[in-house]
């Protein structure tokens, strides 16, 4: 681990980047794309399932504060990206949505006054059906947003209750019909083996979704995660064998409407994959921006992970003093590999051979006693071009992505 203080200059909180660029061990001799994610963190309330950094709205939003604090945030974090490209902006939460339209203008605004965003870049924003009001997306489309996010979870009000979601079921459908219409881009945020769901009411949510013909779905199994209500509290979830046959019948259901599992989690229609969320798998760059967010940077010899403090207060407090980071890590070449497999084996296609050293900036032959392994299990198929997932290897991603721990 480096220091904080070591990555900074101790004056003003800037960044001493003569120190990322000091000779290191890695040798990478191109940078990754780059990506911006903004952390915008509160919500109406907390749901008991989830682990992000998200805090429960009690008093006015602050607006006006927080965009001062990403942007001084911003600012602060310039050096270490100079002169790099941003091909997407993602901004997620919480409920970035709870932000009025003039503030994401503004946002946005901010953003591309202080970097070099491509003209058609992807602006992602996340939405929650409880903050909906008619005309309030055709409001964010026109502040800038080209891709909206829906955080639907359920259509079914028993299942959304007992997730703790603060909409129902007609605010759902309000939320999406207004989405299609504004949005050529869209996604809706589906969960599957709920608490109490069968078989048949998981068929019925998704089949709702598809009403709408959304041109990407991300789909993700309810997990207990540590630290949540659910975790203190467990409720009764459908067994493996159940939630493996609702996968199945995602699967199956989707394609069947021309949209093609592209990754672990999401499926999309040709021309509508995630640009933002593929960057993750591709083990590209990203600066992560407000409370609790993560970075991932590379330079020529060495990738470094960043946290920024994860209470919004003490965020906007240490933006006002330069430097809102609270952890600045050098990955280390014996994680490196792990840490690409982690990602790239997630993608349905698979990922050129060459992106192992591209992106890690170590040689080919350090993965080999990982892929050999893989290969002898089944579990990855290659060629001297593309390395990809087997049917198996998709099915048992995790043993899969341990062949590669240090």
């Amino acid at each position: 681990m480096i220091p904080v203080q070591a990555a900074s200059s101790g004056v003003d909180g800037a960044f001493d980047v003569m120190a990322l660029m000091r000779p290191g061990t890695l040798q990478l001799q191109t940078l990754p794309p780059l990506y911006l994610y903004v952390h915008l963190p509160w919500c109406l309330k907390k749901c008991p399932y989830c682990d992000f950094n998200s805090h429960g709205l009690t008093d006015e939003l602050p607006e006006a504060a927080y965009l001062a604090a990403l942007r001084a945030d911003l600012e602060a974090s310039l050096p270490l990206i100079w002169g790099r490209t941003v091909h997407s902006v993602f901004l997620g939460g919480g409920t970035p949505s709870l932000f009025s339209p003039d503030a994401i203008d503004r946002l946005l605004s901010d953003i591309r006054a202080l970097l070099r965003v491509e003209a058609d870049a992807e602006i992602t924003l996340e939405a929650n059906p409880g903050t909906f009001e008619t005309n309030r997306f055709k409001a964010f489309r026109q502040a800038g947003v080209t891709r909206l996010s829906i955080g639907v979870q359920s259509f079914d009000d028993a299942h959304l209750a007992a997730l703790g979601r603060v909409h129902d079921r007609q605010q759902a459908l309000a939320a999406v019909t207004e989405a299609a219409q504004c949005f050529d881009t869209f996604n809706l945020d589906l969960m599957y083996a709920l608490p109490g769901q069968s078989l048949e009411q998981a068929r019925q949510d998704l089949q709702t979704a598809l009403a709408f013909a959304p041109p990407h779905l991300s789909v993700y199994h309810l997990t207990i995660e540590p630290n949540t209500w659910f975790a203190k509290h467990p409720p009764q979830v459908p067994d493996d064998d159940t939630a493996y046959a609702m996968l199945d019948q995602i699967t199956e259901v989707t394609a069947q409407q021309g949209m093609a599992r592209y990754e672990v989690s999401a499926y999309a229609k040709p021309g509508h994959r995630c640009d933002h969320n593929l960057n993750y798998w591709q083990f590209g760059d990203y600066l992560g921006l407000g409370a609790g967010a993560h970075s991932k940077l590379s330079f020529a010899h060495r990738v470094v992970r960043q946290v920024r403090a994860r209470d919004p207060r003490l965020y906007m407090q240490m933006t006002g003093q330069g430097n809102a980071v609270v952890q600045h890590d050098e990955v280390s070449r014996t994680d490196l590999p792990f840490e690409f497999m982690l990602n790239a084996l997630r993608l349905r296609d698979g990922f050129p051979v060459a992106w192992m050293t591209e992106r890690t900036g170590l040689a080919p032959t350090v993965f080999e006693h990982g892929l050999k392994q893989a290969e002898q299990q089944g579990l990855v198929v290659r060629d001297w071009q593309t390395i990809r997932p087997t049917e198996k290897g998709f099915d048992f991603l995790s043993d899969l992505q341990t062949l590669f721990l240090p």
